[in-house]
């Protein structure tokens, strides 16, 4: 192997027949790379040999110019190492807008994120080293836009196995997450004819860029999605979360899961299934997808944001067969695929069981952390009516219609608690009473009963129902007696 060193480059522009000598030339583009802050500081140069080389001037003219630079304080040299760029007051590049700066919460309970904490370092880095290691060349060149051919067979496998799909290899396309998977599903529709996307209401406000589709909500029960009234409606397809709905946790009932299919067939309408937490149960039974019951009429939808972590930005789609070439046409207009090693080793990573380990230990944990929620709001709230406890890793609590969501939150915030409302989720005409999303998946168990204890002493200031139970309390105490009475005026 032809031994190779170290040769930084540096772009300087030179022109060879212009008015000033090559020497003062080479010394003015240095001055400038230096000056604007092209070459910070502490930047290694080229040896005057080897950029003299690369320019095409004598390494004199190369000597000089490092020479009279390191004279006027713009680079240093010591005896025996490389010429760098010195340490000193420079004209930076102009700075970009400054970034929003995201407020840090001691107790932060946002709906939906995992414990990132928890995630299995080392059995992914052994993936990702196989999946270089054992990888030919191919994977390396530009992606097929419906994701490499193990991670689909991987993954259509373990939804098949652990989620009740019906899912091919050659029906499932890789994308970056739900919010692109749901990108690519309506470009589709849309071109498709589609008009308008139903919604449940309350829906995640974050989730609805659908492009020039029309939004239409139908409204959300404890039993899911009032099918009755998506029957009375003119959309060409309709967005649920069955299996746990973001945010109020119903479950879509047998009937209506039976009529929402029904109707989907009658109408040659599409279901997008988003089936975003369904791993993490806790008191129920496994509740199986509605593509598993109608394949050609549902785009499931699933990521690993919640069961690995977001920054992976690995999510999938199952599309019927009629559909799968259009998303994956539209895929890769998007991006050209998602990055394909990371595809490779998530495969080895089911492949070889690790998945399932995880969730087996991270269902314990959150079981735990959904426990001491509950257990610290009957304590502290008990006024209060919580839903969506049996599976998820958030939960909601309901409270009375007078509560002000927005006050609470930022009073909860001024004491270093971060909760979300429901309201935003709402449409302009949704119905349902004011209420809170607690996530519990990134807190301990002894942080969650401390978050708690300090979001207990904001809401009864604001909560009819508090007030209520404060003043009964107050009533239900025991009278002084004379005796103690008589004690206390003295």
């Amino acid at each position: 192997m032809k031994r190779t060193t170290l040769r930084p480059e540096i772009l300087l522009p030179m022109q060879r027949f212009g008015e000033l000598s090559l020497r003062v030339q080479l010394q003015q583009a240095l001055r400038a790379a230096v000056f604007d802050g092209r070459l910070p500081a502490g930047t290694r140069l080229p040896s005057t040999r080897t950029l003299a080389a690369d320019l095409g001037l004598s390494r004199g003219v190369v000597v000089d110019a490092y020479e009279q630079l390191v004279a006027e304080g713009y680079l240093s040299a010591c005896g025996g190492s490389a010429t760098r760029v010195a340490r000193r007051q420079s004209c930076a590049i102009p700075a970009g807008p400054p970034e929003a700066v995201v407020p840090s919460f001691r107790y932060d309970f946002s709906p939906g994120m995992p414990d990132v904490s928890m995630f299995p370092r080392g059995a992914w880095l052994r993936s990702l080293r196989r999946a270089l290691a054992l990888s030919s060349d191919a994977p390396l060149g530009y992606p097929n836009p419906r994701g490499h051919q193990r991670a689909r067979t991987a993954l259509s496998t373990y939804l098949n196995r652990a989620r009740g799909t019906v899912a091919r290899t050659d029906t499932v396309v890789l994308c970056t997450g739900f919010a692109q998977g749901l990108t690519l599903v309506c470009q589709v529709l849309r071109d498709r004819g589609v008009k308008r996307l139903a919604v449940e209401d309350p829906w995640n406000p974050e989730d609805l860029r659908p492009g020039d589709i029309e939004i239409l909500r139908i409204p959300v029960d404890r039993d899911g999605l009032q099918v009755d009234q998506l029957r009375r409606s003119d959309v060409g397809a309709v967005l649920v979360t069955p299996a746990h709905q973001y945010p109020t946790g119903a479950v879509l009932a047998p009937n209506r899961r039976t009529a929402l299919l029904d109707w989907a067939a009658r109408r040659q309408a599409i279901i997008i299934e988003d089936d975003y937490d369904a791993e993490y149960r806790y008191d129920r039974k496994p509740i199986g997808s509605l593509q598993g019951l109608a394949p050609d009429r549902v785009v499931y939808v699933g990521s690993a944001s919640k069961t690995l972590a977001p920054a992976l930005r690995v999510g999938w789609l199952v599309v019927p067969g009629d559909l799968v070439g259009e998303v994956a046409t539209a895929k890769l207009r998007a991006d050209r695929g998602s990055p394909v090693l990371e595809q490779i080793a998530l495969a080895d990573f089911i492949e070889r069981g690790e998945l399932d380990r995880h969730l087996r230990r991270t269902r314990l944990v959150y079981r735990g952390r959904r426990d001491a929620l509950v257990a610290a709001l009957a304590s502290k709230l008990p006024q209060f009516r919580v839903h969506g406890v049996a599976a998820g890793l958030q939960l909601m609590i309901e409270l009375d219609a007078d509560a002000n969501e927005e006050v609470i939150i930022n009073r909860a915030a001024a004491l270093s608690v971060r909760v979300c409302g429901v309201r935003i989720g709402r449409g302009p005409r949704g119905a349902g009473s004011p209420a809170l999303l607690l996530g519990y998946g990134a807190l301990t168990e002894s942080a969650i009963v401390e978050g708690i204890e300090r979001l207990a002493s904001v809401i009864p200031r604001h909560s009819r129902a508090a007030r209520a139970v404060k003043a009964m309390t107050a009533h239900n105490r025991k009278s002084p007696s004379p005796r103690e009475a008589s004690r206390n005026l003295r």
